[in-house]
């Protein structure tokens, strides 16, 4: 295979961008979200979109993407990286690209998410004549061929994207928590009462919520809850400290977790001190007692 000085410029840019795996993931998580727009719709999964919203999720990718990596539009494809024109593909399955007329012979930066295994790939193809197919459409559009797909580099073979919780709940419990009959706060208070010791993302709040201030909601189930001793715990004040002592994940900024925890008897399991008291994580068998008053 000849050398291209192209692809190496291209790939060498973005390897040397600093947390590139998790600036990608964030941004195929962010176009995700935007198009369900669940605040104002409740969607949350691809099936709900339709046709044409389900092709607007490579646009919206193309767009977040470049303002990710600060990108500028290039002369003639998408993006110009280290002075290369590139061109943004997407597919909601790998090997699913379609390259169209004015992107042949070019450097395609190929990109694909599977939300149901919270997994994303991102690679760089020179899209040559020889590693295309027969065109397969009117737009005379075409997908790799097998030296196509065989000579992609992966930037990010098998990248880890944030959980669409929603998405993963099982039915009788997503179906509690979206509840129509529920009022927005009812449903924030039982999202957190029923998904407990997982990080519950700020986007998730407001597509349960269908409300604007989804983070007040949080607060207010924070107080509905405390009579069951489930405490709800942010990025904030004592509440990364209380989850790591806790042995629990450390939510990160703009997301939550909550968990049921009783008064530590000196049973030897991890505690946390919680307004000057012990506490631990609760086990199915204790009874719940009323929870601290205050742990910010």
């Amino acid at each position: 295979m000849l050398h291209d000085d192209g692809l190496d410029r291209a790939l060498a840019w973005f390897r040397s961008q600093a947390h590139m795996e998790e600036r990608f993931a964030a941004a195929i998580r962010q176009s995700f979200d935007e198009v369900f727009d669940g605040q104002r719709t409740g969607r949350y999964r691809i099936e709900q979109l339709s046709k044409v919203e389900k092709t607007y999720i490579g646009t919206k990718v193309e767009i977040v993407v470049q303002d990710e990596f600060g990108l500028l539009r290039g002369n003639r494809l998408d993006y110009l990286v280290d002075e290369q024109e590139v061109d943004s593909k997407w597919s909601m399955t790998s090997g699913g690209w379609m390259i169209p007329t004015e992107a042949v012979g070019e450097l395609c930066l190929c990109l694909t998410a599977d939300d149901n295994a919270s997994a994303f790939q991102v690679g760089i193809v020179r899209a040559s004549d020889t590693r295309l197919r027969v065109s397969e459409n009117k737009d005379k559009k075409r997908r790799l061929n097998e030296a196509g797909l065989s000579e992609m580099t992966w930037l990010v073979d098998r990248g880890a994207l944030d959980e669409n919780l929603l998405l993963r709940l099982d039915e009788s419990t997503r179906s509690s928590i979206l509840n129509d009959s529920l009022s927005g706060q009812r449903r924030v208070t039982e999202l957190f009462r029923l998904v407990q010791r997982r990080i519950v993302r700020r986007e998730v709040v407001l597509t349960v919520a269908r409300q604007d201030d989804g983070p007040k909601r949080v607060r207010d189930a924070r107080n509905g809850l405390r009579a069951e001793g489930v405490i709800v715990l942010g990025h904030q004040q004592s509440h990364p400290r209380i989850a790591f002592e806790l042995g629990l994940d450390v939510p990160p900024k703009g997301s939550w977790l909550s968990c049921r925890v009783v008064r530590d008897h000196g049973e030897g399991e991890r505690t946390a001190s919680i307004a000057g008291a012990t506490w631990r994580l609760a086990r199915p068998d204790d009874k719940p007692e009323v929870g601290p008053a205050d742990y910010s």
